[in-house]
């Protein structure tokens, strides 16, 4: 299918094409579903991994998760300014915060959510609750201990040696 190139840079398809064949990995080692992802940084890969939900036991081990760890590891940092995730499918709501997090510059996807639901991987319930008041969601929140925490904030604030990130 000639649109599903269109675009695209051949540095993309290169590392997309070793997104996917961590993903067919995986599926064949029956440790998750068909997911995979790389992290680019300077033009090489830094950082690898597939779904491994049903391995690890992990719901958070999805391949996105499994990667940005991965290359903070390898670069030991916490930041991963400059990056690039590719991976086979949009990231769910928690793989985008977690990309947000790791400061990465760029995602490259494969499959839409739609696609992805398509499949039976839907995550449209979770963007759904997130936009809802605390009280209308399905899973409970509720705050306690507030005025402690507040101090334990206060403690980390006025800390001279901490490390802000």
């Amino acid at each position: 299918m000639e649109h599903e190139h269109k675009g695209a840079r051949n540095e993309d398809l290169a590392f997309m094409a070793a997104a996917i064949e961590l993903a067919r990995d995986g599926v064949q080692r029956n440790e998750g579903g068909p997911f995979g992802a790389v992290i680019v940084k300077n033009g090489s890969i830094v950082g690898k991994g597939y779904n491994r939900v049903i391995s690890t036991k992990d719901p958070t081990a999805h391949a996105e998760i499994v990667a940005i760890r991965a290359a903070a590891a390898q670069l030991g940092e916490f930041h991963l300014t400059g990056g690039t995730l590719y991976t086979t499918c949009e990231p769910c709501p928690m793989c985008l915060a977690a990309s947000y997090w790791a400061h990465l510059e760029t995602i490259v996807f494969a499959l839409t959510r739609a696609d992805a639901a398509a499949m039976g991987f839907s995550d449209a319930w979770v963007y759904d609750e997130l936009s809802k008041p605390l009280d209308r969601r399905t899973l409970e929140m509720r705050q306690c201990a507030r005025d402690r925490a507040l101090l334990l904030m206060e403690f980390w604030r006025q800390k001279a040696d901490k490390i802000s990130y």
